[in-house]
Order: structure tokens, then C-alpha cells, then sequence
């Protein structure tokens, strides 16, 4: 359990596990910076960066900017990299892109933590990263798996390669829970490339609107892993929908902005999906598992590009495999094989099917980890560590008993695992595993050696060992 910030400052300075002095003593930072700077903090712990961030827009960018200098630097670098692999366009195609389609459509709050950001990476010593760079980093992934896409005639490079949808999530309620109070679990599929700078969990407390902890990466305003408690009462987390056939309204305000501001300033499930419908661009198009710990009550957004569908409930499940289960959505606006067991969504979505039929009445947070690290392949019908897992390891499919789920190896999967209970939202803390949900180590220089067709990410990817389930907590 995280305690107050001093003692906790203290602990980790005596266990040498504090990473970064929040001001140098170079004196470079005027006494205003060292003042926002001194309201920041961070800690490591079991792989996780864990930063506290607070104050008006400029001074939390600015906090942020400074104290994860280095790992933003890390993720953008990872940025230009897979962009130049996986795409015929650089990392400034889709910076001019942010700025053209995105910047005169944010609020003004997130114009100036962004630019707050800026100036702390400056002050760090990061050179090269301004304000258009941290927009483009912010909406990566509708730049690059939607925008792109969208405006592709190619359609050989419609679709960045070996980029897999992913994602396992629940949440549940009433008759479905064990103490008949809301339980919400997730856990992030991506490759391990980008794997490597989303292990940041923050405690944001703006000056306006509502306190937020959540799953993040270094850099970004929002989520994007998306898994988070705000002091709303409102809970969150998604899974991305799979197969879609990249509709996009150019017209439309940046994923990232409006979940921002629905996470922030949204006072119910009702007027959160509404943030989020609104100028809806189809970026970033996601299956949104959503609960009201105050009532119980939980829902699903389906939010499309033309098509949406938002349903409540106070008594049962949703959950989430990347497959849409709005009828519109699947057949407008996807090119899902909604039957074919083979694929990694429908495979998971059987997984869940069987799991939730299984704990009905039981599921509470240590069940959910455990249903979180389920490595059952319906598809073979047995356990099988893979792409149809609900714990993905895409690096152990051969191809063979995986048919249909992407490239034989390719090192993606699930990197991490968080689970919440209501009794823990009320106090703003959530459990959380840094690498795979299982606990399964990999070793990116060994998985190379033994998959030299992966050359091209050595350097890219991070060593992941095995770590242990721990609970963060809001800063006292």
C-alpha cells in the first residue's frame, strides 16, 4: 500500500529505489519551478513508475515533462521507430498530421499541459521534443492505426504491419460479484516495443474537476491503456474493436482529448458517454466497460466512427475481447468472422463466456487475477499460452496451432494486468502486475537470438521478469 508522500520519499531514498532528484542542484529552475516541482513526486516499484502530479494545467505538464523526461524521450524514440518500419511515412508525417487535424480543435486545458510538458523536457535536458511532438505522441494510435489507414489508397499499407487489436477486460456487478459490488479487470495487449514506456501508473489531481489514478505512458495526458478510477465514483477501462474497417471523420476531436475530459469533468456514466459521442472522429474505436461505484450500476459504450450503442445495467457483465457485440457496429463498420474460433477475439470471447458462467457469484479481485492470467485456448481446448489466451502470448505462437491470429512469434501480447474492487475505487487504489498477467518472463535479447526476423526491434524492447502484484494508492 502506497503511504503519505514524505515517508514514502524517505523509504524509497534509504532502499536507493528513488530514480530521479525532482530538481537538479545545477540552479537552472527558476523558484516557481522548483515550487510545482516540489508538489511532484515518483517511485518505482515492481517495474511500475508511479508519478503524482497536481496543480493548474502548465504546472502538472510541467511536472510531468520534467520528472519522466527521460522515458517520454524513450517513447518517442520508440515512436519514430516502429512509424519507419511499419509505415512508407516518418514520424513528422503524423506530427503534421496531429497539428492539422487536432490542435485547433483541443480545449485550452490540454493546449497548455502539453506545452507545460514541453518546457519541463527542455529544463530535463531532452532536446526535440515540443509541443507538435507530444500532440503526435498523445494520438498515436488514431494516427497510426486510423488516420493512416483511412487516407491510404494502397490497402497492402492500409495497416501498419503485424499491428494486432488486443486487449482482455470485464467488469462486473450484482449477482455476478461475490459481495454484489462492482469488480472491474484488464489487462493491455500491445507489441512489446511499445510495451516499453506504458509502464507508468498516475495520480493526476487538477486544479479543476475531478482527481484521477490511472494506467498510463510516459507522455500522455490521458490513459491509452485505458484502466481508470476517478473521484466521480466513475471507473473505466476497454478493449480496442477489432477488424474495423477505418471509417474516419477528419472533422472529429482527438480520442485522447475527449476521454481526458470525460475522465476529468463527467459527474455520470451518462454524461461520460456523451463526452465521448460527441465529435466523435471514429479514432481509436473502442468497447468502453464503465461502473458507478456508488450505484452499482455499470455499462458499455460501443463507440464506432458512424455507429454507436450505449446499454446500463445493475445486475450481470460486460466484457470485452475485440470483438463488437452491437450488431451495427460488427456489420457496418468491422470485418469480423464473429464465429470463427480460430481468431484471437472470438477465441477470448468464449474464454469469457466460460469464465464468467463458471464464478458467477464468486468474482471478486483475487479471482479476477487469476482470470486475467487464463491461458485456455478454445480453439484447441486446452491450455495453451498464445494469441487466443486471455493473457496473449503472441511471442509462443508457432503459426500452426495458431491459425489466423498474426504472424507466427511476433513478440505482442499482454503486458500487464490491473484489477479494482469498489471498496478500493472508494479509496482511489487499484492492484496492478507489470509484465505479462501471468507472471511469464521474457527476455527480449534471447527471443531475438532465437527469432533473428526480429532483429529490427533489438534495442526496442525491454527485458520483462517476472514481477509481483502490488496496490498503488492515490498520494495521502
Amino acid at each position: 500500500m502506497i503511504m503519505g508522500r514524505k515517508c514514502l520519499i524517505s523509504m524509497f531514498l534509504l532502499a536507493s529505489s528513488f530514480v530521479c532528484p525532482l530538481y537538479p542542484a545545477s540552479g537552472e529552475l527558476t523558484a516557481q519551478q522548483r515550487d510545482w516541482l516540489a508538489r511532484a513526486s515518483r517511485v518505482e516499484r515492481e517495474g511500475w513508475i508511479f508519478v503524482h502530479l497536481e496543480g493548474a494545467p502548465f504546472e502538472r505538464g510541467f511536472q510531468h515533462g520534467y520528472i519522466l523526461a527521460q522515458e517520454i524521450k524513450k517513447g518517442i524514440r520508440i515512436d519514430h521507430h516502429l512509424i519507419h518500419w511499419q509505415t512508407p511515412k516518418d514520424f513528422e508525417f503524423f506530427v503534421e498530421a496531429g497539428q492539422r487535424l487536432f490542435h485547433n480543435k483541443l480545449e485550452d486545458e490540454i493546449k497548455v499541459e502539453l506545452e507545460g510538458m514541453a518546457l519541463g523536457l527542455a529544463k530535463a535536458g531532452v532536446e526535440g521534443i515540443g509541443y507538435p511532438e507530444l500532440l503526435a505522441h498523445n494520438a498515436i494510435h488514431e494516427l497510426l492505426w486510423y488516420y493512416w489507414p483511412w487516407i491510404e489508397e494502397d490497402k497492402e499499407k492500409r495497416m501498419p504491419e503485424n499491428r494486432a487489436d488486443g486487449c482482455s477486460a470485464f467488469i462486473a456487478t450484482g449477482s455476478a460479484t461475490l459481495d454484489s459490488k462492482i469488480v472491474m479487470a484488464h489487462n493491455t495487449w500491445t507489441n512489446y516495443a511499445f510495451a516499453s514506456f506504458r509502464n507508468v501508473i498516475m495520480d493526476l489531481v487538477p486544479d479543476k474537476g475531478h482527481r484521477i489514478m490511472m494506467h498510463t505512458s510516459a507522455g500522455f495526458i490521458h490513459s491509452g491503456s485505458d484502466f481508470f478510477l476517478c473521484s466521480s465514483g466513475i471507473v473505466g477501462t476497454e478493449t480496442t474493436i477489432g477488424d474495423f474497417t477505418h471509417e474516419y471523420d477528419t472533422t472529429g476531436t482527438a480520442e485522447f482529448s475527449r476521454v481526458r475530459k470525460a475522465m476529468q469533468y463527467a459527474e455520470s456514466l451518462d454524461q461520460w458517454a456523451q463526452t465521448m459521442i460527441e465529435n466523435n472522429s471514429g479514432g481509436y474505436a473502442n468497447s468502453w466497460l464503465l461502473g458507478d461505484i456508488h450505484s452499482g450500476e455499470i455499462a458499455r459504450l460501443e463507440l464506432g466512427c458512424k455507429y454507436h450503442k450505449f446499454e446500463k445495467k445493475t445486475d450481470g457483465v460486460f466484457f470485452g475481447s475485440n470483438i463488437a457485440e452491437d450488431r451495427d457496429i460488427l456489420l457496418n463498420e468491422t470485418n469480423s468472422n464473429f464465429s470463427d474460433i480460430r481468431k484471437s477475439s472470438v477465441g477470448r470471447k468464449v474464454s469469457w463466456m466460460r469464465l464468467m458462467k463458471t464464478f458467477k457469484g464468486g468474482i471478486d479481485v483475487e479471482l479476477a487475477k487469476t482470470m486475467l492470467a487464463d491461458h485456455y485456448d478454445t480453439y484447441l481446448g486446452r491450455d495453451n499460452p498464445g494469441p487466443r489466451s486471455i493473457c496473449g502470448h503472441g511471442e509462443l505462437a508457432d503459426g500452426i496451432t495458431c491459425p489466423t491470429t498474426g504472424t507466427p512469434f511476433y513478440p505482442s501480447g499482454a503486458v500487464d494486468g490491473k484489477v479494482v474492487d469498489a471498496a478500493m475505487a472508494v479509496q482511489m487504489k487499484f492492484w496492478a502486475r507489470w509484465g505479462s498477467s501471468c507472471g511469464t518472463p521474457f527476455f527480449a535479447d534471447q527471443f531475438i537470438d532465437r527469432h533473428p526476423q526480429y532483429e529490427w526491434l533489438r534495442g526496442y524492447m525491454d527485458d520483462r521478469p517476472t514481477r509481483n502484484w502490488v496496490v498503488f494508492e492515490k498520494f495521502k
